[in-house]
């Protein structure tokens, strides 16, 4: 009899997919400005060491790839067995790493670098490698996918919406958005919006403030909830933690001290009500629970794209020497402003799929 090939783990694939196409973003952010310098594109390949360049850029290339071969080897390795798929992992990592230096080449504000390409690919090799001594713990029989098939079973659908509380946890590194305001879109969109945001008032603005808060905290908490078998309250609650915990990093990276801004008015009352409101209707039946969480969401998108920009926050950012950081903002920007437009259909499809469960 011939034997079928095993597909790879879910998860594992999924959060390689994601990841990639980060750091395909990232590399190419913003994507203006497209025009041909009349150089050849692989000149970079050949050229001297560069004259410019600190260890920062070194290590942070070096960290920003390791995770892509990290993650890469246990989504193969099923098909592929360990070493191909060490080698796998670390050919595509370079392949894309080399694919990207080259397309910097047409794009303004970007410099192609035979040293970012050795770097990235130093990066992927030493993730490549880790992922073969530890990635399995991401597959069937391994620690942490045992753990994720009994808190939130073992379906595409479960997978994906591990990967989408992930990309949740990265748009808070955003320090542009008031405390959960992902979506929104007068940034991406403003030649195509005709509504205006609304006049500043420093009397309305926390209530404003409070009203996205609690709407993104409500939405968030019961799509957690839905995706849960088991340990649903204190889950949630250590992914809000540690939310907060990544906001005051972001905020802390910007003004390069301890900082905790995010604790405003109407932040602390819209968490406070959003975490109540999600405890109250946590025990209503999951359907309901879903078609709650699709609603809190649309009125939080709604809110975020008329609420008026924040002074205080406009005038810290205007100082802020982005630096090595301009990518890496430009991504989480990208991703904050999309987020809810993925949290939803993955709500739509999860009530298809997921059977209503006490």
């Amino acid at each position: 009899m011939q034997q079928r090939s095993v597909p790879p783990p879910h998860l594992p694939l999924y959060l390689a997919a994601a990841y990639t196409l980060l750091v395909i973003y990232a590399s190419l952010y913003p994507f203006t400005g497209w025009h041909d310098n009349g150089v050849s594109p692989t000149d970079f390949l050949f050229a001297v060491w560069p004259r410019y360049w600190t260890s920062f850029d070194l290590v942070t290339n070096i960290l920003a790839y390791m995770p892509l071969g990290f993650i890469w080897v246990p989504a193969l390795q099923p098909r592929y067995g360990r070493l191909l798929s060490v080698l796998l992992a670390t050919l595509l990592g370079c392949c894309l790493s080399l694919s990207l230096e080259t397309l910097q080449n047409f794009l303004p504000t970007r410099v192609a670098s035979n040293l970012d390409l050795a770097s990235n690919s130093l990066g992927v090799l030493l993730g490549a490698l880790v992922g073969a001594r530890w990635g399995a713990e991401l597959l069937d029989g391994g620690r942490l996918h045992t753990l994720s098939k009994r808190l939130i079973g073992d379906n595409p659908m479960a997978n994906s919406g591990l990967v989408l509380l992930a990309l949740w946890l990265l748009t808070q590194l955003n320090p542009e958005i008031i405390l959960f305001g992902n979506g929104d879109l007068r940034n991406i969109l403003a030649t195509l919006l005709t509504t205006e945001p609304l006049p500043y008032s420093a009397e309305h603005f926390p209530w404003l403030e409070a009203g996205v808060t609690a709407s993104n905290t409500l939405a968030v908490g019961l799509i957690c909830t839905c995706l849960l078998r088991k340990h649903r309250h204190q889950i949630v609650a250590a992914l809000f933690i540690t939310a907060l915990l990544v906001k005051s990093f972001s905020l802390t990276i910007l003004v390069n001290n301890i900082d905790l801004t995010w604790m405003t008015f109407g932040s602390l009352v819209g968490l406070g009500g959003g975490l109540l409101l999600w405890l109250i209707v946590s025990f209503l039946p999951r359907l309901l629970q879903q078609a709650l969480a699709a609603l809190a969401l649309m009125l939080a998108t709604t809110l975020v794209n008329l609420v008026p920009e924040n002074p205080y926050l406009a005038a810290t950012l205007q100082v802020w020497q982005q630096g090595h950081f301009l990518n890496f903002n430009g991504l989480t920007r990208l991703t904050s402003a999309m987020w809810p437009f993925l949290a939803l259909p993955w709500l739509m499809l999860l009530r298809q799929k997921a059977p209503e469960k006490s």
